[in-house]
């Protein structure tokens, strides 16, 4: 673990950067933290990435939860309240200033046309970030079979999610995994 003023600094720049590409929430900066903290920092292995999202999803709570669990990983306690003020302030900012524009032009339609045109951008940063995570996490036909299988029962079922957090739980347990 480095806790030392430069990892912070560095920390805290990069999740600040994220934090305004983070349209939809967190979820949708995962592969540019991937990058991040894997590939160019290389605080992080894959595997260490993927497990220490799997372990953010499955606790209760906002998706930027994922951002203190990095940090924490990285740097400890102060990594984990540096990530996530990073991750959170500027775009809080941000956010009260547009929505205070936006409340004054509720009606206009460039409004409506910036509204319209970011849910689209939204789902296809969501849909990277799953990918991301599906690349680094299935490293064997049994996992990729697993992921599949949790997909097509959320995604054409009304099961809830976590039955299939259960049955990936049982596979494990059993040592198929």
């Amino acid at each position: 673990m480095r806790i030392d003023s430069a990892t912070l600094a560095a920390l805290f720049l990069q999740f600040a950067v994220l934090s305004f590409f983070a349209v939809g929430g967190a979820s949708s900066a995962v592969p540019e933290m991937h990058r991040q903290t894997v590939e160019v920092t290389h605080w992080l292995t894959e595997r260490q990435f993927s497990e220490l999202f799997a372990v953010a999803r499955a606790m209760p709570g906002p998706n930027v939860m994922f951002v203190a669990l990095l940090g924490h990983f990285i740097a400890g306690a102060p990594g984990a309240v540096v990530a996530t003020v990073a991750m959170c302030g500027p775009t809080c900012f941000l956010a009260y200033g547009v929505s205070r524009v936006f409340e004054r032009f509720r009606n206009a339609r460039w409004r409506v046309a910036i509204q319209a045109g970011l849910v689209p951008v939204t789902i296809g940063l969501i849909a990277a970030s799953a990918l991301i995570i599906a690349q680094a996490a299935d490293h064997d036909w049994a996992a990729f079979a697993i992921t599949a299988a949790t997909f097509a029962l959320v995604y054409w079922t009304r099961f809830p999610p976590l039955v299939a957090f259960a049955c990936a739980a049982v596979l494990g347990l059993s040592g198929l995994v």
